[in-house]
C-alpha cells in the first residue's frame, strides 16, 4: 500500500473470524485461571458446593438475558467498541468515556489475572522441585514474586501479544485449539469423578461453606469445620450472593464478541446462539471444577485453609499422575486463550475509543500489513506486564476490578437497548422485559461490589480493591480532561 493510500485510506480491520473462532475467544475469556484455581481460594469456602452451584447457574441465566441486548444492538452498530459504541449513539460522549473506561478495566485486567496464574501451573506440576523459584524475589501481601515466575510469565505475554498484531485470523486458530483442548480435558475430569468410587456426596459437606477466617483463627480441622460452616437463612444468602456478586467477572468474555464485530466474515444472527454456548459452557466448567473439588476430598476443608491448589489435589486423587498432567494442560489453555482473547477486546474497545476522540489517535493505529491495532495492542502488553510484577496475591484485586467493569458495561448496554427500542420501534416486548431485567440486575451487581451490606460477608470490594478502583478512577479523571476538547457534545 501506497503513503498516498494509506493517507487517504487507513488501514482497515478485515473481516477473517468464523462462528467457531468468536466462540473460542468468547469461551476463552469466560473460563480463565479462575475456574481452576478459585475453588480452593475463593468459591469453595466462601459458598461451597452448593452455594456456588447456584450461583453460578444464576448468573449464567442473568448474563444470557443481558446476551439479547447485545444481540440486538450488534446489528446496530456493528463496530468495535461494543457497549462503548453502544452507548455513545444513545447517552452521548461523556456517557460512553465513563462507560469505555471502565469496560477497558473489565478487559485489561483480565490478562495480567491469567499472567499471575502460569507460575502457579507451573509449581503445581513440578511438585517440589520449585524450578520458577530462582533469581531476585520480594514479597507482595506476603506472596514471594520470583525472578524465574516473572520471567517465564513476562515472555508469554509478550508472546501471546505479538500473535495478536500478526492477524486477528492466525489469534482466532490459535485460540480455537486452545479452546477446544480446554472443553475436552474438563469433560474427562467431569467424568473420571462421576464414574469413581472416591468421589462421594459427603464430601461436599460443609455445602454453604464456612467462614474460612474465623476456622483459621481458632485453629480448626475438617472433623470439627461445621461450627463455622455458614447456616441458617442468611448464612444461605451470603453464601449464594459471595460468589453471584462476581458473576460479572466469571462470565465476562461474551460480551467480548461485539468488540470484534468489525471482523465477522458470518451474519451477525448468529450472535445469541454463540454467546449462549459460550456462557453455558462456562457455567459447566467453574460448576463441575468446584464441585469435583470437594467431592473427591473428604478433606478439602484443611485444604482450602492450608492455601492448596484442591483441583489439582482432587485431579491427582481421581487419575493419579494424568490428573495433574490434565488438569496442567487445562489451566494452561484457559490461561492463554483467556491472554488471547482479552488482548484482542481490549486492543478493539481503545481503538475504537481513540476513533472517536476519547483516547490519543496513537491508539487508534492499525497495522497496514497484518490489519491489527498494533499500538493499541502493544499497550495492553506493557500494561499486562504488571501481573507477574505483582504477583499471585492480587489475583482478588483483578477480579474485583474486572467484576464493576463488566457491570457498568452491561448496564449500559441494557440501557441502550431500551433507548434504541423506543427510537427505532422494532423490539419485542420480550426483548423490552429482558433489558430491563439486565439493567437491574446489573445495578444489583455494583451496589453489592461497592457497598457493605450488614450481614453478607464476603460480597463487597477488599481494602486493595477499593485502592486499584480509585487509581482507575484518577487515571480515566486524567484522560477526559487531556482528550476534554476533543470529548465536547455535539
Amino acid at each position: 500500500m501506497s503513503s498516498k493510500q494509506t493517507a487517504e485510506n487507513p488501514a482497515q480491520l478485515k473481516r477473517q473470524l468464523n462462528p467457531m473462532h468468536v466462540w473460542a475467544i468468547a469461551f476463552g475469556c469466560i473460563v480463565g485461571w479462575g475456574s481452576f484455581v478459585n475453588p480452593g481460594k475463593k468459591f469453595l469456602p466462601n459458598s461451597g458446593a452448593a452455594g456456588t452451584a447456584i450461583a453460578m447457574v444464576l448468573g449464567a441465566l442473568v448474563m444470557v438475558i443481558i446476551a439479547f441486548s447485545y444481540a440486538y444492538m450488534v446489528p446496530k452498530y456493528p463496530k468495535a467498541g461494543g457497549e462503548f459504541t453502544f452507548t455513545q449513539h444513545c447517552f452521548g460522549k461523556r456517557s460512553a468515556f465513563l462507560c469505555g473506561w471502565f469496560l477497558l478495566a473489565a478487559y485489561l485486567t483480565n490478562v495480567p489475572m491469567n499472567s499471575t496464574a502460569i507460575g502457579l501451573i507451573v509449581d503445581g506440576i513440578d511438585g517440589s522441585a520449585d524450578i520458577l523459584k530462582w533469581g531476585f524475589h520480594y514479597q507482595i501481601a506476603g506472596f514471594d514474586v520470583w525472578a524465574g515466575e516473572f520471567i517465564l510469565a513476562s515472555v508469554i505475554l509478550i508472546l501471546f501479544g505479538v500473535l495478536n498484531i500478526f492477524g486477528v485470523k492466525k489469534a482466532g486458530i490459535v485460540q480455537t485449539v486452545l479452546s477446544s483442548l480446554l472443553v475436552v480435558s474438563v469433560f474427562v475430569l467431569f467424568f473420571s469423578a462421576l464414574f469413581s468410587s472416591k468421589a462421594q456426596g459427603i464430601n461436599l459437606e460443609p455445602v454453604w461453606g464456612f467462614d474460612k477466617n474465623a476456622a483459621m483463627a481458632a485453629g480448626a480441622s475438617t472433623e470439627n469445620i461445621g461450627e463455622f460452616a455458614h447456616v441458617g437463612t442468611s448464612g444461605i444468602i451470603s453464601a449464594i450472593l459471595a460468589t453471584f456478586a462476581i458473576a460479572p467477572w466469571a462470565f465476562v468474555g461474551f460480551d467480548t464478541i461485539p468488540q470484534a464485530a468489525e471482523e465477522f466474515n458470518f451474519s451477525y444472527k448468529k450472535v445469541i446462539f454463540i454467546m449462549i454456548i459460550a456462557i453455558a459452557f462456562g457455567c459447566f466448567v467453574y460448576t463441575s471444577n468446584n464441585t469435583v473439588a470437594a467431592a473427591a476430598l473428604e478433606n478439602w476443608p484443611d485444604r482450602v485453609m492450608a492455601g492448596d491448589w484442591v483441583l489439582l489435589i482432587a485431579a491427582e486423587e481421581l487419575l493419579g499422575v494424568f490428573g495433574k498432567v490434565l488438569i496442567g494442560i487445562a489451566v494452561s489453555c484457559a490461561v492463554l486463550s483467556g491472554i488471547m482473547g482479552f488482548y484482542l477486546a481490549s486492543s478493539r474497545l481503545m481503538m475504537s475509543m481513540s476513533r472517536s476522540g476519547y483516547l490519543p489517535k496513537w491508539f487508534g493505529k492499525v497495522d497496514a500489513k497484518h490489519s491489527t491495532p498494533v499500538n493499541s495492542i502493544i499497550f495492553c502488553i506493557i500494561i499486562s506486564l504488571s501481573g507477574p510484577i505483582l504477583g499471585r496475591e492480587a489475583l482478588g484485586w483483578f477480579v474485583d476490578m474486572s467484576a464493576i467493569g463488566a457491570s457498568i458495561g452491561y448496564l449500559f448496554t441494557s440501557l441502550s437497548t431500551l433507548v434504541t427500542i423506543k427510537r427505532d420501534g422494532d423490539g419485542t416486548l420480550g426483548l423490552k422485559i429482558m433489558a430491563t431485567v439486565g439493567a437491574v440486575f446489573s445495578c444489583a451487581f455494583i451496589v453489592l461490589q461497592l457497598v457493605p451490606i450488614p450481614g453478607l460477608s464476603g460480597v463487597h470490594f477488599g481494602t486493595e480493591s477499593y485502592i486499584m478502583l480509585a487509581v482507575w478512577v484518577l487515571l480515566g479523571v486524567a484522560f477526559y480532561f487531556k482528550e476534554r476538547k476533543r470529548l465536547k457534545e455535539d
